[in-house]
């Protein structure tokens, strides 16, 4: 059997613009996750690091910095109310949202070691549910619509978001 083929900068496109018009649109988190399935490769972490470079540019987006940061604190319950995670998907959604941080303070997380132990193919899951609440965090910090940063988010364009030295799990 031939060695399947990683996604590449094309997917990564299609997947950024699924979550970001989907977000604009105000679609349920539910029916995006379900358009976007079928573009994971099983035991992949794509399009999760994809979706980490969106959080991260989120961040970026609403300029946090160090000298002006953002609280992490609570984000769960004010920009992922509708969803409960508990125990270990707790966990998962923290390690995403704190990859996405290190993303944006120039670190590249080792995200092959972290979700290997998980044994569960979901991390690109939690790594759409960081860039959703990051991007609700950085419209909350300017005062406006999530549709206006993902507009100005799907302008940018892939070219600002490197691919992440990662692969499958």
């Amino acid at each position: 059997m031939p060695a399947r083929k990683r996604p590449g900068p094309a997917e990564a496109t299609v997947a950024i613009r699924i979550l970001l018009d989907g977000l604009a649109g105000d679609r349920d988190l539910s029916e995006i996750a379900a358009e976007l399935a079928p573009s994971h490769p099983r035991n992949d972490t794509f399009p999760g690091e994809v979706f980490l470079r969106v959080a991260a540019d989120g961040l970026g987006w609403c300029g946090a910095s160090r000298a002006d940061p953002v609280p992490l604190e609570g984000m769960r319950e004010r920009f992922l109310a509708g969803y409960s995670f508990r125990g270990r998907e707790r966990s998962k959604l923290q390690y995403a949202i704190l990859a996405a941080a290190a993303i944006s303070g120039g670190a590249e997380p080792d995200l092959l070691d972290e979700v290997a132990w998980w044994q569960t193919d979901d991390f690109w899951q939690y790594a759409m549910y960081a860039a959703v609440a990051f991007i609700g965090m950085a419209a909350d910090r300017a005062g406006v619509p999530v549709s206006q940063v993902c507009r100005e988010l799907g302008n940018t364009g892939p070219a600002s978001r490197p691919a992440a030295g990662t692969g499958e799990a």
